[in-house]
């Protein structure tokens, strides 16, 4: 983190917000002692709330206050850095001035934000909404940092996309310009003591920067023993007609396969087809769930009911109960009976697969007038009713191939898969799609290299 700043020259203000023992000042000061900066003076502002930590982070900075030949100054600050912050910025009576910052350095919390919490209210005040500490901490380290200011983060993936991210998206590329991008590819080793479940990244921005070239870098670890390096033009890190504003991370010079045809260029809108998040929340109606189907109740559709052999239902034995009482209460939940695409909303930590889609084919159930979908399940519908069946088949062939599967990992690193991100990405036509259902049916159970093999002779 350290080596991705500049060299700089004159006085350095330092801000290193959540600093723990100080790991990540001292790596800075180190490459200024070494000769890799050239700063006149060093002047840091740490920040560490855990009292436990003030004692091991002083002794840190000791021996850089004793260093001959080099001007260092150092303020420790015991307190919240999200109310300090603001109080600075917002510049209320009693607030601390803090001068702006010519470098950030930071490694923030990783934990959300309640919506009526006061470090939410507090950000609101200086024009910040976010969702987790995380991306506050970054947020007010470019809202401190003077014009050329360079920040370095490492922090999780999961702002780069998703609807909660999008005004931290909007405040970061509004202020700043991406210079560089180190992913991370394991989610269970660069933070393997924080059971944080996305993958992580080292972001360096470049306040009021003109946007230019992004750097972007990745290894398995943080060993860097695989380490690999690519500049891309930033059109490819966000798209300009994308309106929600992902941050992409192309992990290889060459442009993945979605971006090489043409024919997959359509929104679900234009297909006429929409995704939702499945109705049903388990714990809500957990009064009408029904382990085994009864009279008087409808077939109730989990993740676990579908595998690559297709849906299998009713499952005894199974935790999950299998139907869910068809009443007054209920009712509004229901889908008609009819064939569906269904993509889970979680994969495990290291599954092969982010996106594992499955048909619901309505022949599986009966004579079931409808059915109800749980809350871990993304289904793809017409107005809430089902797809006509080879257009089902299709959307799952399609969804199922390893280039949708590794250009949505480009955008998304966590183990989720929303339905807003299902509805931003680009899809074939609806009759490109309804040809790949029909031979998708006449194919029976499906192999990896076959829907691949196909997807290579996708046409507009």
């Amino acid at each position: 983190m350290a080596g991705l700043f500049p060299d700089g020259t004159g006085t350095c203000r330092l801000l290193d917000a959540g600093a723990g023992i100080g790991s990540l000042s001292a790596a800075f000061l180190d490459r200024w002692i070494d000769g890799d900066f050239h700063f006149q003076r060093v002047e840091l502002d740490a920040f560490e709330i855990d009292h436990a930590l003030i004692g091991p982070l002083s002794e840190t900075l000791e021996r850089y206050r004793r260093t001959q030949g080099h001007e260092f100054a150092d303020n420790i600050y015991a307190e919240d850095f999200i109310h300090t912050a603001v109080d600075a910025l917002s510049g209320t009576l009693f607030s601390k001035p803090l001068e702006v910052y010519t470098h950030a350095i930071l490694n923030p919390p990783y934990k959300k934000i309640n919506s009526d919490s006061a470090h939410r209210l507090a950000l609101r005040r200086v024009g910040i909404e976010t969702v987790n500490l995380y991306s506050a901490f970054v947020a007010l380290a470019v809202a401190l940092a003077a014009p050329g200011g360079q920040i370095v983060a490492i922090i999780p993936r999961s702002f780069c996309n998703g609807p909660y991210y999008r005004p931290f998206r909007d405040f970061i590329l509004e202020r700043t310009a991406i210079r560089h991008i180190h992913l991370f590819d394991s989610r269970s080793k660069a933070f393997k003591d924080d059971d944080v479940l996305q993958e992580n990244i080292i972001i360096h921005l470049e306040r009021d920067g003109e946007q230019g070239i992004v750097t972007v870098s990745t290894s398995t670890d943080d060993t860097f023993i695989d380490l690999s390096q690519h500049q891309h033009p930033f059109n490819r890190i966000v798209f300009p007609d994308d309106p929600e504003r992902f941050i992409h991370v192309p992990t290889t010079p060459e442009r993945n396969a979605i971006e090489l045809n043409t024919a997959i260029r359509y929104t679900l809108a234009d297909l006429g087809i929409q995704v939702s998040t499945g109705p049903v929340v388990d714990f809500r109606v957990q009064e009408h769930l029904r382990a085994m189907p009864e009279p008087g109740t409808v077939p109730l559709l989990y993740p676990g009911h579908f595998s690559e052999e297709g849906a299998k239902w009713p499952i005894e034995g199974m935790k999950k109960p299998n139907a869910i009482a068809r009443n007054d209460d209920t009712e509004k939940w229901l889908y008609p009976t009819g064939f569906y695409c269904v993509v889970r909303r979680f994969s495990s930590k290291e599954e092969k697969r982010r996106i594992v889609a499955s048909v619901v084919d309505p022949h599986t159930f009966g004579a079931a007038p409808l059915l109800g979908f749980e809350n871990h399940l993304n289904v793809f519908h017409e107005n809430k009713h089902g797809l006509v069946e080879p257009l089902a088949h299709g959307l799952v062939a399609y969804l199922n191939t390893t280039p949708v599967d590794e250009h949505f990992r480009r955008f998304n690193g966590h183990t989720q898969v929303n339905a807003t991100d299902l509805k931003l990405m680009k899809y074939p036509s609806r009759e490109a799609l309804i040809q790949l259902g029909v031979w998708a049916m006449q194919q029976g159970i499906l192999t990896q290299n076959q829907i691949d093999a196909r997807f290579g002779t996708l046409t507009g």
